[in-house]
């Protein structure tokens, strides 16, 4: 049986802190979720990772990861955590490989203009854009407000590169904003439109390995994963054999090697 999860840490994007989650955690709370807001630092990629890993560790339990903007950035890498059940993007940077939140910008420019860098390394937004740039859904004396007590973010944070992107063997959640400042939809929409996992199985087949694997129903239906990268289609998906394996039941492997043998010569079909 799949795992319902409750706990949920929350983790902010630039220029922000955690506080901005404030009516999306209470909304949470009520719920029923446990619910912890991350405070990455933005002082660096590493002290990002480290303040989001340690908010994950102290739930002690599976959890959905989430991220904000930048936030997104954070939780491709952190979203490694093997507590970390499922990833959510709210308009955020789902990064591939070799990509950073500046080589996103810089290949679909944001609307916003007001992005400024200082003599420390660190950038902001400046106050007078900040209203209608970043907080424009809000009244605007907390928009206001939220312009003087901005965290700048660093210019290591911003340009760093994704080693290892969580996205590509864990569930993954997309929300597209159609009026973001921040990151251009256009290439909002190009995130979710790489990231595609089709779901496909063989119930007969099945339920003849559910007779020797009793929670073999939590390996199916099998997800395939269609990642769309700048030198072409990749498609990738998690072998049954290697899941059903350490069960050391032959029958049953045979079965997944079955499985696994069809799966293939339908993705071999589907690439060509």
């Amino acid at each position: 049986m799949k795992q319902h999860v409750k706990n949920v840490v929350l983790v902010h994007g630039a220029f922000a802190d955690g506080s901005g989650w404030k009516r999306v955690a209470d909304i949470l709370k009520n719920d029923g979720y446990k619910v912890s807001v991350a405070q990455p630092p933005e002082t660096s990629y590493a002290d990002d990772q480290k303040y989001t890993k340690a908010a994950i560790d102290a739930m002690g339990g599976p959890v959905v990861l989430v991220g904000h903007s930048y936030g997104g950035s954070i939780i491709t890498e952190a979203g490694n955590h093997p507590n970390v059940a499922a990833l959510v993007y709210i308009v955020a940077f789902a990064l591939d490989e070799g990509e950073s939140c500046a080589s996103i910008e810089t290949a679909v420019p944001q609307a916003s203009r007001a992005f400024k860098p200082d003599s420390n390394g660190l950038w902001w937004i400046e106050e007078a854009d900040f209203a209608a740039d970043f907080a424009g859904d809000i009244p605007r004396d907390e928009a206001e407000f939220m312009a003087i007590a901005q965290v700048p973010i660093s210019t290591d944070s911003f340009t760093h590169q994704v080693k290892n992107p969580a996205w590509k063997h864990k569930p993954i959640f997309y929300m597209v904003a159609t009026e973001d400042r921040s990151i251009n939809p256009e290439q909002e929409r190009n995130h979710t439109s790489r990231i595609i996992r089709l779901v496909i199985g063989n119930p007969l087949i099945m339920k003849e390995m559910a007779k020797r694997v009793p929670d073999a129903g939590s390996y199916a239906p099998v997800t395939v994963l269609v990642d769309e990268r700048a030198d072409g289609v990749h498609i990738s998906y998690d072998r049954m054999a290697s899941l059903v394996a350490p069960y050391g039941d032959r029958d049953a492997l045979n079965i997944a090697r079955d499985l696994d043998a069809k799966v293939e010569d339908v993705l071999r079909q589907a690439a060509a």
